[in-house]
Parts: structure tokens; sequence; C-alpha cells
């Protein structure tokens, strides 16, 4: 990926130092850091916490456990893109189950350019999940905003015997007197009166 602003952090889970390598080699630092690798699922439930991972890599099975729940719960718990590689003979098996939870699954033995293009796609969903949650918090940002200004205006309301539209003007009057957001001005008259 060329001119690419920034980096996604990759998490290995895989019993398989030799599927570890394999995978580094298709990663390169320019668009893949850091790439953290563990052995199991005990392991890479202990690191999720530690770093907020762009892509998890699983490779089944591992010591502890098959590895399908922790995709899963990945799934279900990260806003990562995840990968389970799976036996051949066990794909069609697991992908009924997999794409219910968001899963994309890849059999082994695979090819470079397969997971080379996985990767790839798995990086362009996350962009768009990424923009996704960045709106999600504007919205939720505003409708905070809204709240605070409307407990601030039924305030003004009650203490002061202004009507409503005497109250918005007073709360965005006091925002633009102090140069500060509407958020800011209704804070401080909360604080004035409670």
């Amino acid at each position: 990926m060329v001119f690419q602003e920034r980096t996604y952090a990759v998490l290995l889970v895989s019993s398989s130092e030799k599927f570890c390598e394999a995978i580094r080699q298709q990663l390169p630092g320019t668009d893949y850091w850091p790439v953290d690798s563990v052995a199991n699922c005990g392991a890479a439930r202990r690191s999720l916490p530690e770093r907020e991972y762009d892509l998890i890599l699983i490779n089944a099975p591992l010591k502890d456990e098959f590895g399908t729940q922790f995709a899963f719960d990945c799934c279900e718990k990260t806003s990562a893109g995840v990968i389970l590689f799976v036996k051949n003979e066990l794909l069609e098996e697991v992908t009924a189950e997999a794409t219910l939870h968001g899963l994309a699954v890849i059999a082994k033995p695979t090819s470079s350019l397969l997971i080379t293009q996985s990767l790839q796609m798995l990086c362009a969903e996350r962009e768009r999940l990424l923009r996704f949650i960045e709106k999600q918090q504007k919205v939720e940002e505003q409708i905070t905003e809204l709240r605070l200004v409307n407990r601030a205006k039924w305030l003004l309301i009650e203490k002061q015997s202004m009507t409503e539209e005497e109250a918005h003007r007073c709360v965005e009057k006091r925002a633009m007197d102090e140069r500060i957001s509407k958020r800011e001005a209704a804070q401080r008259i909360l604080c004035q009166f409670e």
C-alpha cells in the first residue's frame, strides 16, 4: 500500500512459529506495524487489553483451544478485522457460523496472493469501520451537548423565570461573550445553579 497515512497493528495467534514467519514475510513494516505474535488463545486474550489491534490472524487449531470461539469473541468485542485459518476439510463447517459473526475464514494451505488480498480487504473494511465509529462519536457528542444545553435552559427557566427562547439566547450569548462552546456555557450555568 503506497502513501499510507498509518500502519495497521497486527496480532498473530499461532502455535506454529513457521506460520508466523510466513505471515510476517507478507506484512511489510511500512504497512503493518507492530506485528505481535502469541502461541495460544490465553496469551492472545491477555494481550488484547494492552493494545488496539487492527487485524487479528488466528491459525487454528491452537494448543489451548481450537480458536473459533476466540475469533468470535474478537469479532464481537473489538473493531479489528479477524481472519481464521483452518484446514481445508474444515472450511465449510467453520465458514457457516463464522460469516454470521463477521469472521473471515481461509483454508490452509493457501497462497500468498490470497493472504495479501484478504489483508487488503480487511484493511479497507477497517478504514470504513473507523470512519463509521468517528461519525458515531460525533453524533454522541452532539447529543450530549444538546442534553447539557437543555438542562441549562430548564434551570434558567426555573431559577430565572425566563422563557425558553430567552434561556436559549442566554446560553448562546454566554458562549459568544466568553468565547467558549455552547457545551461549556451550559456546564457553567449548571455549576452556577446546582
